[in-house]
């Protein structure tokens, strides 16, 4: 089992990653101090997978266990369902001590986090991430958060978990697009911190595609680390964290001007990711070779590269001013210099924004 350590003082945690581990939480947690009430939150998909395994082992371990799910999708990822989870927790009388378990991809984690770092002012929560998305990157780094109609994750927290508990033998249950999706995530972390990832991505694509466990739990490994190493430094995006939304702000907005319903989170951060690099050429930060060799990565793994024809530029551009990463309207884009090394840059001329959009 591979562990890494997210050192953020008394809010430290570990990451623990290994293959066919699900059915050992239960004793891993035992040490925690909690309350013998813990709720699992789930969607119905992952629950009829997993739920079995996880809830044998906490109850294993002494746990009196309560079952919580939501429907899947990112449309769900709102204050209507924390609702529900509160209403869930309060009936079953769950207490400071309790902790919720986050079992499945990133919507759940992102919305379970957010209930447990709100009720009672605060519960313990423990992430179980089921896809690779949620391996890589959203399980690690305590952002919680729902979305709102008018932009994604603007209502959240930083609550730290008390463990991510990642069995990669759940990757070959999630369906392909999915996979695909979350491999976005680890592009990003090839392009701003680490050039040999990203050449072991070129260099083992098959085998990633083809599910090889080896080149699987380096990947989620590598990323895992990169991404602790980040949070660690700057656990509330004050400064260095800000470069793992890489994609994102462009990202988010496509998002949002779809409703959250016509894309998935991996695919706007692909189409994202690729044209950041193409306006980070635009502006002579970085040469036009390395912007088509991320293009091409992105495009050999089966993820969208090109601005949709059949979405709102305007809509995009409105959803990008109203970012959380925007400061005092302006916005900032983490642009690339090199594989491996990128900035933080304030503003942008409107007008080379809209010209990259419509290119």
């Amino acid at each position: 089992m591979e562990k890494i350590r997210v050192n953020l003082e008394e809010r430290s945690y570990d990451i623990l990653i290994g293959s066919n581990i699900l059915s050992g939480i239960g004793d891993n947690i035992n040490s925690f101090g909690l309350s013998p009430k813990i709720a699992i939150v789930s969607n119905p998909a992952v629950y009829s997978l997993y739920g079995e395994i996880v809830s044998e082992s906490l109850k294993r371990a002494g746990f009196d266990v309560l079952t919580i799910k939501i429907p899947d999708g990112e449309e769900y990822k709102n204050l209507l369902w924390v609702g529900h989870i509160y209403d869930e927790l309060l009936k079953a009388k769950l207490d400071r001590s309790s902790a919720l378990i986050a079992l499945g991809g990133g919507v759940i984690g992102d919305i379970t986090g957010f209930a447990a770092s709100t009720y009672m002012r605060g519960i313990s929560y423990i992430q179980v991430p089921t896809t690779l998305l949620a391996q890589v990157d959203s399980s690690v780094g305590g952002k919680t958060g729902v979305n709102h109609k008018l932009g994604k994750n603007m209502i959240g927290t930083f609550w730290q978990p008390r463990l991510v508990w990642i069995d990669v033998e759940t990757l070959k249950t999630l369906p392909e697009r999915e996979f695909l999706a979350g491999l976005a995530e680890v592009i990003k972390y090839g392009v701003i911190w680490d050039e040999e990832l990203f050449g072991f991505l070129e260099a083992r694509r098959e085998k990633i595609l083809n599910l090889d466990m080896d080149s699987i739990i380096h990947i989620v490994t590598r990323s895992c680390e990169i991404k602790a190493e980040v949070v660690s430094r700057d656990e509330r995006e004050s400064g260095l964290r800000s470069i793992l939304n890489f994609g994102h702000t462009i990202g988010h907005a496509i998002e949002t001007a779809t409703e959250y319903t016509q894309y998935l989170h991996g695919e706007t951060i692909a189409i994202g990711m690729s044209l950041e690099a193409r306006l980070s050429g635009m502006l002579n930060f970085i040469d036009n070779d390395t912007v088509l060799r991320i293009k091409a990565l992105i495009s050999s793994y089966g993820l969208p590269s090109e601005m949709p024809t059949d979405v709102d530029i305007e809509h995009v551009l409105s959803s990008m001013e109203l970012d959380k990463k925007a400061i005092a309207g302006e916005l900032r884009f983490i642009l690339p210099e090199k594989i491996g090394k990128v900035r933080i840059q304030k503003g942008a001329e409107e007008e080379k924004i809209r010209e990259l959009l419509h290119s």
